[in-house]
Order: structure tokens, then C-alpha cells, then sequence
């Protein structure tokens, strides 16, 4: 029974940075390969960055590279997302999701179809105000 719980959301001025966390519980996290989605109102879910299992590899939609950044900690079964020079169309839920059947080696094995994880967080709400 896989459990991952987001937070560190909230209200942030443009400009601005806000750490996400995504902690996983009753499963061996070090064998999920981990992806950030985000879904903004009105708009469908997402692709936003992902991390291999190991934490060698990252990936990131093209207008957040540079800004986001996802590490890991398997110690602490976490996985986080450091947004910074956070803009207003940077708004939405975000939610971190698991993939235990691949590891991601190469930026094709990173599935941008929300449908291909397979445990979702309930998501965080990150706003930012212009």
C-alpha cells in the first residue's frame, strides 16, 4: 500500500522559491523512479520534472529547466522539487507520482502521459502572485 504525501506549497511572490516535498510510505521507494506533475485550472495535468531512482538522473519541461531543480533522498524516502524564480504561470497543484516499473536512463524512458505512473500524492497548491 504505496502512500506519497506532497507538501511545502503556498503563496509566493513572483520572483520567489518554494521547496516541495514528497514523502513515500509502504513501498521500497529506492526502486520508484519519481516524476513532478502540476495542473493549473482549466489545463491538464502536466509533465514538470522526474528523477531517476537513484537520483543520477533528472528531467525537466523545457519552461522550468534552469529554475526547478529535483533531488531525492532515499534515506528519507522524500523526493523534492526546488522551484525558484517562480512566475505567475508557474500556478497550480503539484503532485508528485511514482513509476516502479521503469527506471529513467534516458529522457525517453520519462512517460509525460499522467495514466503511465503508478501512485499518485494528493497534491500541494502552489501560488504565486504577480
Amino acid at each position: 500500500q504505496v502512500q506519497l504525501v506532497e507538501s511545502g506549497g503556498g503563496l509566493v511572490q513572483a520572483g520567489g522559491s518554494l521547496r516541495l516535498s514528497c514523502a513515500a510510505s509502504g513501498g521500497s521507494f529506492s526502486s520508484f523512479a519519481m516524476s513532478w506533475f502540476r495542473q493549473a485550472p482549466g489545463k491538464e495535468r502536466e509533465f514538470v520534472a522526474a528523477i531517476s531512482r537513484n537520483g543520477g538522473k533528472t528531467y525537466y519541461e523545457d519552461s522550468v529547466k534552469g529554475r526547478f531543480t529535483v533531488s531525492r533522498d532515499n534515506a528519507k524516502n522524500t523526493v523534492y522539487l526546488q522551484m525558484s524564480r517562480l512566475k505567475p504561470e508557474d500556478a497550480a497543484v503539484y503532485y508528485c507520482a511514482a513509476d516502479a516499473l521503469w527506471d529513467y536512463s534516458s529522457d525517453n524512458d520519462v512517460p509525460r502521459d499522467p495514466t503511465k505512473y503508478d501512485y499518485w500524492g494528493q497534491g500541494t497548491q502552489v501560488t504565486v502572485s504577480s
